[in-house]
């Protein structure tokens, strides 16, 4: 039986023992994860972003989508330290996180005290800790004890989130199901009233009866008026994205040309990574010798039109949208497996790695709902966006999510779905 890694604290159940990992420049986290995921353990389905981290869990382990990472809550409550070594004693369970510079180093739950001793011993031989923190009865030099209860208070953003959106589509189908079985319950009693058989009326005055009739219509006509009671207008047709699909190459071309107004050299500022996505293109530099002056008088002058956004005084963003280009319908007509087999054999073709996924998203406008079946590929070339999509010329309904430039590897990342039949 697989030992569980989660915690009970003050009524909430909260996520241990993630994977931690930093994000690197210019990826999507969740694709980011799910690419991790894969090389490491299949079985981790679950991952959690934090400031410039992201953390992978398990199903497997007890944890659920929406559980908060108690390493995250810890790392919050402990603001004031970048550096610092921690256990914390839960009933007969230990629970250890580690922090260095910022990153979640260790995230681990012990069933064991001469476990939990040990590792810490270990750790604590590491130099530099800004701040250690373990059970008094250890008696560890310059160490504090900390209440759990006190630091975790269910208020962070680090929530667990499932790396397949397969998951997150039939949520959607349950609560559609979950809200029409409670209209059944509601309107119960109404739909049996009006399926019993009506008793038949007889001896009643046929003139009484046409005086009360129009009575009544009269008396519905003047509501009708005075609340200006409209039919209710039937729900706007679900749009397939695949109907609306922009043609790959020229989005590739537009995402590189933004990429390229964005990472114009600006003296004393350093390109890290720029990327586009669906809603634009952003790129982030960081200052070495330079100042904020220095930077708008070029950017200013070389990126007439573009925003810029302050991370802090030695970091800048700055972003600017894409035109608007033409759409056209388009659907592969093979299925999901099928395309994964023949994309797999295209990267092999050329010696590239690949990560794939088949994902089933689903739709709705709150009374119909539709399924699309659709392959998400994941790619590291040194190919421009124009030349990496002339790759998918035999597929139908490409298209590029995302594509980024990462300056210190020089290397561009690709994220593309394909809808399937």
């Amino acid at each position: 039986m697989l030992a569980s890694q989660i915690i009970s604290v003050n009524r909430r159940k909260y996520a241990v023992g993630l994977f931690w990992q930093p994000v690197g420049a210019g990826f999507a986290p969740r694709n980011y994860a799910r690419s991790l995921a894969h090389n490491i353990d299949k079985k981790l389905n679950l991952y959690t972003e934090y400031r410039a981290m992201i953390g992978l869990g398990a199903r497997r382990y007890g944890q659920r989508v929406g559980m908060i990472s108690a390493a995250a809550e810890v790392m919050e409550s402990f603001s004031e330290y970048t550096s610092f070594l921690a256990v914390f004693q839960l009933n007969k369970v230990f629970f250890l996180v580690a922090a260095r510079n910022g990153v979640i180093l260790e995230d681990k739950i012990f069933y064991s005290e001469d476990e939990a001793r040990n590792e810490y011993m270990k750790l604590s031989e590491i130099p530099d800790w800004g701040a250690f923190f373990a059970p008094g009865v250890w008696g560890m030099p310059r160490a504090a004890e900390r209440n759990l209860a006190d630091l975790l208070t269910g208020r962070s953003h680090a929530v667990l989130h499932s790396i397949s959106r397969f998951g997150t589509g039939m949520i959607s189908v349950g609560l559609i199901v979950l809200f029409v079985l409670g209209l059944g319950v509601v309107f119960k009693d109404s739909v049996k009233q009006v399926m019993q058989p009506k008793q038949k009326i007889e001896g009643l005055n046929p003139e009484l009866v046409a005086e009360y009739h129009k009575q009544i219509e009269q008396k519905n006509k003047e509501l009708d008026e005075q609340f200006e009671i409209e039919k209710v207008a039937p729900p706007e047709p679900i749009v397939m994205p695949f109907e609306i699909l922009p043609d790959r190459i020229e989005r590739a071309k537009v995402c590189y040309q933004a990429m390229g107004f964005l990472m114009q050299p600006i003296p004393g500022w350093n390109q890290v990574w720029v990327r586009c996505s669906e809603n634009g293109a952003v790129a982030e530099l960081k200052r070495t010798f330079g100042t904020l002056g220095d930077f708008y008088a070029v950017a200013n002058e070389l990126m007439a039109g573009a925003f810029v956004q302050e991370l802090d005084e030695n970091t800048v963003r700055v972003s600017a949208n894409l035109p608007v280009i033409d759409v056209v319908a388009s659907q592969d007509e093979r299925d999901a497996e099928t395309i994964v087999r023949d994309i797999t054999t295209l990267f092999q073709e050329i010696d590239t790695d690949v990560v794939t996924q088949i994902v089933v998203d689903t739709l709705t406008n709150g009374v119909d709902v539709e399924k699309i079946n659709l392959v998400e590929v994941e790619v590291n070339s040194k190919l421009v966006p124009m030349q990496f999509m002339k790759i998918f010329e035999e597929f139908g309904g490409v298209y590029m999510v995302q594509c980024a430039w990462d300056v210190r590897s020089r290397m561009w990342n690709y994220e593309v779905i394909i809808y399937a039949k």
